[in-house]
């Protein structure tokens, strides 16, 4: 089979892990007979600081991504572009990358591998305490809404915004907001993302919201009665996300799947992140309509950037994660995760999944190119 696969390496560390989830790619592809095409793009603060671009997302990238296959993307942004104003910093590449795809449902799992258990913050007894096998471990996934919400919704500013510094009555009337608006059709098409994921999971899914206090929680809740009936099999219950939140810190082998908005899922799931021992090591997938965007959830960190430091496993597991869900390659995809495993079984570490008790007898620290090495010599 022959792929045609987008490339946004992006900024700080997102070349050097996305350069290494495309040769791992590549060795699949040897291993396999398949033959994947490599797109090069650009988006994010490199589009903006390139003469020939000058934006965070330039027309040409996207209608790129567009044509190909799957899109794979490092990280964007960094302090240098902090100062930019909001619709011209390299995040928007990310938001307008999401929507001109029509990638609707981000779907980030969360496990705790056994090799990285030492570097997990939770005490044993507080994983085993809400696993149903009493075991100290968890495994979740985070299904997040990814192109409506806040993060889409009307904003602005009002009210003497710009006024001068030294007038301070009329600078105590300005304004600022943004709106959080949802429509029944992103809630539903979400939603069954979640149903279908939890299907083939252990048939349990959580709506994350905050109906206590918000119209559009309500509007969730009501929609997933609607339609929950649709998955008899899943058992389906409420949480407020401030609950949700503290349960993920007590109790994260009470989850299986969790369904939430657009900016909650944005929050819980870099929360999760920390459980498994790194965020260096969560990959994600957003899906729909056809198009596959996969990447890394971590930042471009632009202080390891070019030291040979950064954790590359989320982006090659993002890689594979691309081959499951966009190609329909499950063998494949399985390969790159058992090579994973096996690198991680030899006692490989970057400085990020260390352990945190100090003991580290077994473990040999190493960088990204020769954890990146490992997983291909595993394949």
């Amino acid at each position: 089979m022959k792929y045609k696969i987008a490339v946004v390496a992006g900024d700080g560390i997102g070349p050097e892990v996305t350069s290494w989830a495309t040769q791992v790619l590549k060795a699949v592809g040897k291993k396999y007979g398949h033959s994947f095409e490599f797109l090069p793009l650009k988006a994010g603060g490199c589009a903006i600081d390139d003469e020939a671009f000058g934006e965070p997302l330039p027309p040409q990238t996207l209608e790129a991504a567009k044509s190909a296959d799957a899109l794979l993307l490092g990280a964007v942004g960094g302090p240098k572009w902090d100062t930019l104003p909001g619709d011209k910093r390299p995040e928007r590449a990310l938001l307008g990358l999401r929507a001109g795809l029509g990638v609707f449902a981000n779907l980030r799992p969360a496990a705790l591998l056994p090799q990285l258990k030492d570097a997990c913050p939770l005490k044993d007894e507080v994983l085993k305490a809400s696993h149903h096998e009493g075991k100290a471990e968890f495994d979740l996934l985070i299904v997040r809404e990814l192109t409506g919400g806040i993060y889409f919704g009307e904003r602005g500013r009002g009210g003497n915004a710009e006024a001068a510094g030294s007038d301070a009555g009329a600078k105590a009337l300005a304004f600022a907001f943004d709106t959080e608006k949802y429509s029944r059709a992103e809630i539903e098409r979400v939603l069954r993302v979640g149903y279908e994921a939890a299907m083939k999971r252990r048939k349990k899914l959580t709506l994350v919201d905050k109906a206590n206090v918000l119209e559009s929680s309500r509007f969730w809740r009501e929609v997933a009665k609607d339609v929950a009936p649709d998955y008899p099999s899943v058992t389906t219950d409420y949480l407020y996300v401030d609950n949700a939140a503290m349960q993920l810190i007590r109790a994260p082998g009470h989850f299986d799947v969790l369904v939430t908005s657009n900016l909650f899922g944005d929050i819980l799931s870099d929360e999760a992140s920390v459980l498994t021992g790194s965020i260096g090591m969560l990959a994600s997938a957003s899906i729909g309509n056809g198009h596959g965007l996969y990447e890394p959830i971590h930042g471009s960190a632009p202080d390891i950037a070019g030291k040979n430091l950064a954790n590359p496993l989320a982006a090659i597991l993002s890689a594979a994660m691309m081959l499951r869900y966009s190609f329909s390659l499950e063998k494949e995809a399985v390969a790159i995760e058992n090579a994973v495993n096996a690198a991680l079984d030899a006692g490989l570490r970057t400085a990020d999944i260390a352990s945190r008790n100090g003991n580290s007898v077994h473990e040999k620290i190493v960088g990204t190119t020769e954890m990146g090495e490992a997983v291909i010599k595993g394949l």
